[in-house]
């Protein structure tokens, strides 16, 4: 028993589980209102574009790398794909939407991927420039504006929901979206890359030391470009959740995500270096962040706050990376450690 707790007690996301649990805590003895059935619902719902854009953020930092980007190519992506239908007059279900959002969401990943992987450009600066790149080709060239009324199969499906959960002192009701089930078969899908493929080894081997991955024979060029698809990919469903649940498509709504994203990620305890971390750790810190963002209310705190706490989260996030890191390093440590857990 006492290896097992010490085994427990070495993992980040016990802590950050330890830290939820206290928190939903303090939240319940001030308003009586968090373990309430609608508001469960309610922090489920708001995980899920979150949720997406962290496995995505997290699959970079693991290989070592950082992206900035996910959010103005998640606006991109869902913009085009909403224009074009919009302008065809498009009556069907959701099925064509996904598809396209799919193809563009693989095709700007791919801009980053080729960058970063063939030209062996620095990530930060790549997505950077790409951000800018996004932004100004959506209100440049398409001369991007609110679409009020999208396609009726998107509106469908985002206001779809699985059940309804009622709180019974107040009457209030929460819906669970239908888009849950795609965050977590990219949970799953994922989960299992990382966890049980070559793929998902040599992203763990690429942030640890991308030369010695290379030397071990992993296609370093392939690896990155395959990540930064798999990104755009992941963070246009994000961005088809996030219109479809709004049912409306806002050019801009979705830029300036990325903070909030990858601090969640890196409170999670997957090390900003790269090499190390795991889902779990990277779900757990970005429900934390939900749960603040959501929950001040509850407490009475005003939202102007909640900037406040989020810098707080942050810079909580960043030491407990360096944490991580100096962990890892540290000579007592075997080299498998705590990666693939």
């Amino acid at each position: 028993m006492s290896i097992r707790l010490k085994k427990l007690l070495r993992h980040n996301e016990f802590y950050i589980f330890v830290v939820i649990l206290l928190l939903s805590f303090l939240i319940q003895s001030r308003s009586g209102q968090f373990y309430t059935p609608n508001n469960i619902v309610d922090i489920i719902a708001a995980l899920i574009v979150p949720g997406l854009f962290a496995i995505g953020a997290f699959m970079v930092i693991v290989s070592g790398g950082i992206d900035i980007s996910f959010p103005a190519l998640a606006s991109l992506s869902i913009y085009t794909t909403t224009r074009i239908l919009v302008d065809i007059d498009y009556q069907g279900g959701i099925l064509l939407p996904l598809v396209l959002t799919i193809i563009f969401g693989a095709v700007l990943g791919a801009v980053n991927g080729f960058l970063i992987s063939r030209f062996k450009l620095q990530p930060l600066i790549v997505t950077l420039g790409v951000a800018s790149m996004f932004r100004g080709f959506m209100q440049g060239v398409l001369k991007s504006v609110q679409i009020a009324v999208i396609p009726k199969g998107m509106s469908e499906f985002g206001t779809s929901s699985l059940f309804v959960a009622k709180n019974m002192e107040t009457g209030l009701t929460s819906r669970m979206p239908t888009a849950i089930i795609i965050l977590i078969i990219t949970l799953v899908v994922v989960y299992f890359i990382l966890n049980h493929t070559m793929y998902g080894r040599g992203l763990y081997a690429i942030g640890g030391n991308e030369i010695s991955a290379e030397r071990a024979g992993f296609n370093v060029k392939r690896i990155k470009f395959f990540l930064y698809v798999m990104v755009g990919i992941i963070s246009s469903l994000a961005g088809l959740i996030r219109v479809s649940m709004m049912t409306q498509c806002h050019p801009t709504n979705m830029l300036g995500m990325e903070m909030m994203i990858i601090a969640g990620v890196v409170l999670g305890g997957v090390a900003i270096t790269g090499g190390a971390g795991t889902l779990k750790g990277c779900m757990l810190g970005t429900i934390l962040i939900i749960i603040v963002q959501n929950s001040l209310i509850l407490m009475g705190i005003p939202t102007f706050w909640q900037g406040f706490f989020l810098g707080m989260l942050i810079i909580v996030g960043t030491g407990v990376s360096a944490l991580q890191v100096k962990r890892l390093n540290s000579p007592k440590k075997g080299k498998g450690g705590d990666k693939y857990a």
